[in-house]
């Protein structure tokens, strides 16, 4: 395998872990994706292109990551839901050094507690990882959904 190749499955590889801990309510280990000083937010299309900085959900720290899971288990109010992701193949962007930039195509269904299932969101991750031995960790995750028209309960990380 070639160097881009051993990187596109680590991402990949990693990206599917992370789907399957949301998709499994593994909430608590999914902090330990991400780096101590990291970005994750959620926005629309259309906020992107406009180039609005107006986030749905905005973590800029690993602590805060912790703090949004910890609020969902003990302060948060809402129904029951599960998700299950279906992710595109990674597409590297851009590479610099250990910093390797990718965007992903996703589509996530939201089962309700009652059973009822809906397409929930489409968009891309954009991300940006650490090169870290044979793995990856996650720098950045802009998650950029294709409506902006966002169910209110959006309560779990997509």
């Amino acid at each position: 395998m070639t160097d881009l190749q051993d990187l596109c499955f680590a991402i990949a590889q990693a990206q599917a872990a992370q789907a399957r801990c949301l998709d499994d309510d593994r909430l608590e280990d999914w902090p330990d994706f991400f780096a101590e000083d990291c970005l994750y937010r959620v926005t629309s299309a259309e906020n992107m292109r406009e180039g609005y900085e107006a986030s749905l959900i905005f973590l800029n720290s690993k602590g805060m990551v912790r703090d949004r899971v910890s609020a969902l288990r003990t302060a948060n109010i809402y129904e029951r839901q599960a998700y299950r992701h279906v992710l595109g193949q990674p597409s590297i962007l851009s590479r610099e050094g250990e910093s390797v930039s990718t965007e992903t195509s996703f589509m996530i269904a939201r089962i309700m507690r009652d059973g009822k299932t809906d397409l929930f969101a489409t968009g891309r991750y954009l991300d940006v990882w650490l090169r870290a031995g044979t793995g990856v960790t996650l720098v950045s995750r802009v998650v950029v959904c294709d409506s902006s028209r966002i169910d209110t309960l959006l309560a779990l990380p997509l």
